[in-house]
């Protein structure tokens, strides 16, 4: 392989830090990091939470260069394997893919590679790497680590659950003293515990936090989409971003209507030839169109850094798919958005599209992760608190940078109205679900009511004076308030928590928000553009992306492979002049230096020359 020279293999007395800096240009380790790849060096086996853009990579990508051997990666799209491996070159990482899309000669090329040890990371897919004549070809290898990325999709509580990926406890079967590493961005508990449980592993894990400060999250009701999504995006000022669609000939009309209407939009979607979705995937990270208008089938393989905002035109089926597709927004640390449209009508159709699947446990699943998107959608509390619950994580305050923080619902007392809520699940005996609480709140003598003698409960009919609405509403801000839970592995039964029991007792009061039917549109004024964590030159900033661009051009690659948004802004506050100041600049690693520190050093010179 042309592209690919051998990367020696890092000493393990070598500083943790240090190679951070040398190889990738960061100056620290995020939360978590450096403890995972300690782990992973000591041979053990570890799981990681992190959330989209939070690095997870560099938790397998930096001990593969200290370790001695190969690292294999399980992927599960050949866009993700691709845009690792160049990101990886791009550093000097030894890094190389095998998938259906290469021509036979280049993975038999890959192939002697991997065989001659010039691969420091090979990428692959789960039915690759589980075939005979793939494990055959392991046998005969230094594997130093196995790494499987999207780790959700091993269990059947997880949002993309795939048979194939199921199977990868084999790995660890096959080579049980070999460290294996699993990751995701999405998992709640029951996902978690089904991960390790498939794969046979008792890990470290890091759970970090799933929050992401820079984005956010606005939920409009949807009254006239396109002119909703055209206002949006009139906002945004040609920023890059991309707009999911529930279905293929929706993302043609709307990428259609936004051609006409002005933006640089194409469409991506399973419908589309291989090769005219990679040559849209190719525009994009190439800042060549500024929109995609896309199925879900686009982005899991997008380390674009400059993503500025995420578009959902009709609802996600899951929280978990929601909170990865609008984590595409703002890798690079800078202000991003996620804005939504939702109309109820949409939860009934997602309904009928599940309700056509096979009945059993899966279908149960997926209707528990509809039915918390749409608490989510409809919530009356700060976004940002529901998403964290959602994800086992408390946020002790509202965010202040969502639509409901920025236009709060009126509050009013809602201590009675939680107690009768919680005392109703306590009565029940916490086997049962919010509908059926809710049922025998309002006093229902439905037969799945009478049958079990709920109507006899001290707790049937206290609460038949205000609508069913009203008590879901409360149920859900008392679920996203962290005083219950739903059992996902029990029917989504309410469970209380540890919080509910002083509010039983009188003990706090409680401030609830008033349900409102409507969702209010968060005024287009209150949207924000990116801005950099700290003061810097816009018009050096705009000079260096022009010659970042012409960089990228002449290398045929992406600009952010050069260098991504918020390494450009650093340069534009902290004027470096020389290549050791070059080099503090987070995202400026040694090779990078090598590669492009002169040109982007002339530029800086020739404005601080002018503007003296």
């Amino acid at each position: 392989m042309s592209s690919l020279t051998a990367a020696p293999t890092l000493s393990q007395g070598d500083n943790l830090s240090d190679t951070l800096q040398r190889v990738f240009g960061y100056r620290d380790f995020r939360d978590g990091q450096q403890a995972v790849i300690e782990r992973a060096l000591a041979g053990e086996d570890t799981l990681v939470i992190m959330p989209t853009g939070g690095g997870k990579s560099m938790c397998y990508q930096l001990p593969a260069l200290i370790m001695d051997g190969v690292t294999i990666v399980v992927s599960p799209l050949i866009s993700l394997m691709k845009d690792q491996v160049d990101s990886l070159i791009q550093t000097g990482v030894a890094a190389a893919f095998i998938n259906s899309s290469q021509p036979r000669e280049v993975s038999y090329q890959v192939l002697r590679d991997l065989h001659a040890g010039l691969i420091k990371l090979l990428y692959i897919s789960p039915e690759r790497v589980l075939s005979h004549d793939f494990q055959e070809r392991l046998s005969h290898l230094n594997i130093a680590m196995i790494a499987i990325d999207e780790a959700h999709c091993i269990s059947q509580w997880g949002h993309d659950f795939r048979p194939e990926y199921a199977a990868l406890g084999q790995l660890k079967q096959a080579y049980p003293h070999i460290p294996l590493m699993a990751l995701t961005a999405t998992a709640d508990q029951a996902t978690r515990h089904s991960i390790c449980e498939r794969l046979g592993i008792e890990p470290y894990v890091l759970l970090s936090s799933f929050d992401r400060p820079n984005i956010r999250y606005t939920v409009a009701e949807k009254l006239n989409a396109a002119n909703q999504l055209r206002q949006f995006l009139q906002t945004q000022n040609g920023n890059n971003g991309i707009v999911y669609c529930s279905s293929r000939r929706r993302v043609d009309d709307v990428a259609q209507r936004l051609r006409l209407q002005g933006f640089k939009a194409q469409a991506y979607h399973a419908g589309l030839s291989q090769q005219e979705r990679a040559e849209v995937q190719d525009k994009f990270l190439k800042d060549q169109i500024e929109i995609v208008v896309a199925t879900v089938a686009f982005g899991m393989g997008i380390n674009k850094s400059n993503v500025r905002f995420v578009v959902h035109y009709d609802i996600p089926k899951s929280i978990e798919a929601y909170y990865q597709e609008t984590g595409r927004a703002g890798r690079d640390g800078l202000d991003a958005e996620a804005y939504m449209l939702f109309d109820p009508a949409d939860i009934g159709r997602v309904k009928h599209l599940i309700e056509q699947s096979e009945p059993g446990p899966q279908q149960q699943v997926e209707f528990h992760k509809l039915n918390s998107m749409a608490a989510f959608a409809e919530a009356q509390t700060c976004r940002r608190q529901v998403l964290l619950h959602y994800f086992d994580e408390s946020a002790s305050e509202p965010c202040g940078n969502c639509d409901i923080c920025l236009n709060p619902p009126k509050q009013y007392d809602g201590t009675q109205d939680a107690q009768k809520v919680l005392s109703c699940v306590y009565r029940l005996k916490q086997h049962f679900g919010m509908h059926h609480v809710i049922d025998v709140l309002r006093g229902s003598k439905a037969a799945n009511v009478c049958d079990r003698g709920h109507d006899k409960l001290s707790t049937w009919g206290i609460g038949n004076e205000k609508s069913s609405e009203h008590w879901i509403s409360v149920t859900r801000q008392l679920i996203h308030l962290g005083f219950a839970s739903q059992d996902i592995t029990r029917g989504s039964s309410l469970k209380l928590n540890p919080a509910a029991r002083p509010v039983l007792k009188s003990e706090v009061a409680l401030m609830l928000a008033e349900p409102r039917i409507q969702l209010t549109n968060t005024p287009s004024s209150r949207h924000r553009r990116a801005k950099a964590p700290q003061q810097y030159d816009r018009k050096l900033f705009a000079q260096l992306k022009a010659l970042r661009r012409n960089i990228a051009e002449e290398n045929d690659i992406p600009p952010y492979l050069v260098f991504n948004d918020a390494t450009l802004a650093e340069m534009a506050a902290l004027l470096p002049t020389s290549a050791g100041e070059m080099l503090a600049v987070n995202g400026v690693g040694q090779v990078k230096l090598e590669r492009f520190g002169d040109e982007f050093l002339e530029q800086i010179s020739q404005y601080l020359t002018k503007t003296d």
